[in-house]
């Protein structure tokens, strides 16, 4: 086993911050149900010095092990960090002592850096207090599928 997946297994062995959390100040979703990979990240804000910082992070990820392991090491990595300390952060960044993501990884980084720039963006239009709760599992059960349209390729000999 090579470093990278030792380094994967061990992150998925004793995953940090996982799951929801219910008094979050800010959520961000990105993904898609139709290819299988979606995560949810919640910061949780407090004022140090008069600036905003992440106090805390979580995550929830329906994806690969990778995208997993970068989601709880990415949330080590936010505490402490300001807003805009934090929108400065590449995928890269975020996967820390993972190191370097192999190409065919490379999405995993991106997928939680997009979550948490749509955890960022959020903060200036939070949702209402009376919205309701919407989980990652609900949203994927609630999308609705795609129709098809199959349009037939004509074959060139037929015009001969």
């Amino acid at each position: 086993m090579d470093d990278f997946e030792k380094k994967i297994d061990d992150a998925l062995a004793n995953p940090k911050n996982q799951g929801e959390m219910t008094d979050a100040d800010s959520v961000g979703t990105v993904g898609s149900p139709d290819c299988g990979d979606m995560m949810r990240m919640w910061l949780k804000f407090s004022e140090k010095d008069g600036k905003k910082i992440i106090d805390r992070a979580s995550f929830q990820a329906f994806g690969c092990q990778t995208a997993i392991a970068v989601a709880s090491i990415a949330t080590q990595l936010l505490r402490g960090k300001t807003t805009e300390e934090a929108r400065h952060l590449s995928a890269q960044d975020l996967a820390g002592d993972l190191g370097t993501l192999p190409p065919m990884k490379i999405h995993c980084g991106q997928l939680v850096e997009g979550a948490l720039r749509n955890a960022l963006d959020s903060i200036s239009t939070p949702a209402p207090a009376n919205a309701p709760r919407h989980t990652l599992i609900s949203e994927i059960h609630s999308s609705k599928p795609k129709a098809l349209k199959i349009v037939p390729i004509e074959d060139p000999a037929d015009d001969a």
